[in-house]
């Protein structure tokens, strides 16, 4: 975390032609955490003004502190970092700070995955918690020109159903205006996706989209699962899904995107080296894919570094850059004229650097 460097596998010579392309291209995030992408200078401060939390208080020693074993490190690690959102304050100045850091990479939307229960079970009221983070989602608009919708996941970690009840009855009953989508995080070892079928189809029978994450961590059944029983859109990673052939197929033919993190999957193991890493044989099979950053600052990455490193993975130029941003756009929630106009952002970005 003390900066985006690329990870060792990934040559500098392959990403130097394209770090200044990457950098002014307009982009549409899909897949990044809320608490996830806090930023050093953000966790410190938070951390000083709670000094109950294990969390380092010196940016310094952060990179450290995010070195993960496992998975299952990774998840009390994030946990620790949750915890240190306390009040309505703190929610506000996080939203507000993480589209800062998005408008710096010229992300011109996103959509923010927020765990809402992690917050109210620790005491934010839930209508505070929703006034703070819409607070933000217009300033970060009209003062940084950063579009933010959310997604509201159920923090698959926590044992029983309580928050999958209590998220489901704030995306249906309190319902934020920037609200488009319903997920599912966590780990996915012991907790099955057939299990949140009920809040699942009270969300889309809200009006809501399906995004849960699956196989990530687990084998291709989770994606299986994840589409016939939770009526997934989009798949948060789906990375175990390039190990079955007729579930690529199926991919590819009904156009559900990938949410494709490669950093975060060599960080959390879910992949052993970059050079593993099954993005190109999802590309090769037809399945629409888009990359994201997960949890950027814990995994000392951003999203243009994400996007060098899927550059050097599919063996890209500046034009085939250009067409994953697209393909971001295009699987995004945004409305029809707003795609177009992203849409056409990229296109007359790389025509005027191509010219």
């Amino acid at each position: 975390m003390g900066g985006h460097r690329l990870p060792p596998e990934v040559p500098v010579s392959h990403t130097t032609d394209l770090t200044a392309f990457i950098a002014g291209l307009p982009k549409a995030e899909l897949h990044v955490h809320h608490v996830g992408s806090a930023s050093p200078r953000i966790v410190a401060e938070l951390a000083a003004r709670h000094p109950d939390s294990p969390v380092p208080k010196d940016p310094e020693e952060l990179a450290a502190y995010f070195t993960f074993r496992d998975f299952a490190h990774f998840i009390e690690v994030y946990l620790s970092v949750v915890d240190l959102i306390r009040d309505a304050e703190d929610v506000r100045l996080l939203t507000f700070e993480i589209a800062r850091d998005m408008a710096r990479q010229r992300i011109r939307y996103a959509e923010l995955t927020v765990t809402p229960y992690s917050s109210t079970r620790r005491g934010v009221p839930d209508v505070a918690f929703m006034e703070a983070i819409e607070d933000a989602r217009r300033a970060a608009e009209g003062e940084l020109g950063v579009v933010l919708r959310w997604c509201f996941d159920i923090p698959g970690e926590v044992e029983g159903d309580i928050a999958a009840e209590e998220t489901t009855r704030m995306a249906c009953d309190l319902a934020p205006e920037g609200l488009v989508a319903f997920g599912l995080g966590g780990p996915e070892i012991g907790v099955a996706r057939p299990r949140f079928k009920p809040y699942f189809d009270r969300a889309i029978a809200a009006g809501l989209h399906s995004v849960p994450h699956a196989g990530e961590t687990t084998g291709p059944g989770t994606v299986w699962d994840a589409l016939r029983e939770l009526r997934a859109e989009r798949i948060g990673h789906g990375t175990s899904a390039a190990l079955d052939p007729a579930l690529l197929e199926h991919l590819a033919e009904h156009r559900v995107p990938l949410e494709v993190c490669p950093t975060s999957n060599l960080a959390t193991r879910a992949v052993a080296t970059l050079e593993e890493h099954p993005l190109a044989a999802m590309v090769a099979a037809g399945v629409p894919v888009t990359i994201g950053s997960d949890d950027p600052p814990m995994f000392g990455t951003d999203l243009n570094t994400e996007y060098a490193v899927a550059a050097r993975l599919l063996d890209l130029d500046a034009a085939g850059v250009a067409g994953l941003a697209r393909s971001g756009v295009e699987a995004s929630f945004l409305e029809p004229a707003a795609k177009a106009r992203l849409t056409g952002e990229i296109d007359a970005y790389l025509a005027a650097w191509q010219g």
